[in-house]
């Protein structure tokens, strides 16, 4: 008969072992008050007793920790790995993803000499190691002290636009990610306030255009849009993919002005513009919903838009869009 591997034993079930042992009660008349494997008992009991120091349940449970402990040390805290741990410290700081740590330390292109690491083993060092005490959590995306399960994102309801290209009916180039220029558009909201962010997402570069709007009229986002249209040369703007949302109503008049086509996902769709929507909790970082956004101005947007645009991604090779962007501006090539 094969058996379910049991749970360690805590310090309840020690301090149940100490009391059986003081009533000389047998090491199996003891497992069978606490439901277990009188191997279990023995092994318990033999591993922390002697002739001359009977078995007491502080000292098995300091014991246990103290093996616990003995047993793994994560690389990042041993003393010969310093340089390593100073360098994904400082970027974890800098608000990289240890994704981005340990795909940029494993880039030949960027490799330093203070070696390389797994990016669980910087998830376990922020949790579980020294760095809970270096107060590192809050740089992660989530800011979560304890990490938790992903959740789906709450599917948004649709609304009927004229003029509207089904995103099945755009060119295959922009499916493949073969040229640049071709970008996605979604907005972001925040708890109980009329402020809102236009954000635009190239697929190819990873990079990012956010905008702060004064309110949710599609007015206001397709004026965002056209400014960042115009941040960028011409040939930069092929296609913008939208979701069904009210504020991209007048999409049509920023393909009149600027001959870029819109293509629009269909409903509880978001994932066919998984590249903003992934963005969008990049940004929500720095802006978490419930933040007053009418106390941040336009340089405060800005600067989270270069820190976003300066991180490393693991589908450039753990280049940063920044990288990319002068590179296809000062007319090189790249393939990520």
């Amino acid at each position: 008969m094969k058996f379910e591997p049991m749970a360690q034993l805590t310090f309840y079930e020690r301090q149940i072992i100490e009391s059986g042992l003081r009533r000389e009660l047998s090491n199996r008349q003891i497992a069978n008050l606490l439901g277990r494997d009188h191997r279990v008992v023995d092994r318990e009991v033999k591993r922390n007793s002697s002739p001359f120091l009977p078995f007491t349940a502080n000292s098995a449970q300091t014991a246990f920790e103290l093996r616990k402990r003995i047993k793994y040390k994560n690389k990042l805290e041993k003393y010969a790995n310093k340089d390593l741990r100073e360098f994904v410290v400082e970027k974890v700081r800098d608000d990289w993803s240890p994704e981005q740590i340990a795909g940029r330390l494993k880039n030949p292109d960027r490799q330093t000499s203070v070696g390389t690491v797994s990016h669980e083993t910087i998830y376990q060092y922020i949790y579980n190691g020294a760095g809970k005490f270096e107060y590192l959590f809050p740089h992660l995306r989530t800011k979560r002290h304890k990490r938790r399960p992903k959740f789906n994102r709450k599917k948004r309801g649709s609304f009927h636009l004229e003029n509207r290209v089904s995103i099945h009916d755009r060119p295959a180039a922009i499916d493949s990610r073969e040229r640049v220029g071709d970008w996605e558009n979604d907005s972001m909201i925040f708890s109980k306030q009329r402020n809102t962010l236009a954000v635009q997402y190239e697929r190819s570069m990873s990079l990012c255009r956010i905008k702060k709007l004064p309110n949710k009229t599609a007015e206001e986002h397709e004026n965002a849009i056209r400014v960042s249209i115009e941040s960028l040369p011409k040939e930069f703007w092929k296609s913008i993919t939208r979701d069904n949302g009210t504020e991209n109503t007048k999409h049509f008049e920023t393909n009149l002005i600027y001959d870029v086509p819109t293509f629009f996902c269909d409903g509880y769709s978001s994932w066919q513009k998984g590249g903003v929507e992934n963005i969008n909790k990049l940004i929500r970082q720095y802006l978490p919903r419930s933040i007053n956004l009418s106390k941040l101005n336009d340089d405060d947007i800005s600067s989270i838009q270069e820190r976003l645009n300066n991180r490393p991604r693991k589908k450039l090779n753990y280049l940063t869009p920044n990288e990319i962007l002068a590179s296809h501006l000062h007319g090189g090539a790249f393939n990520p």
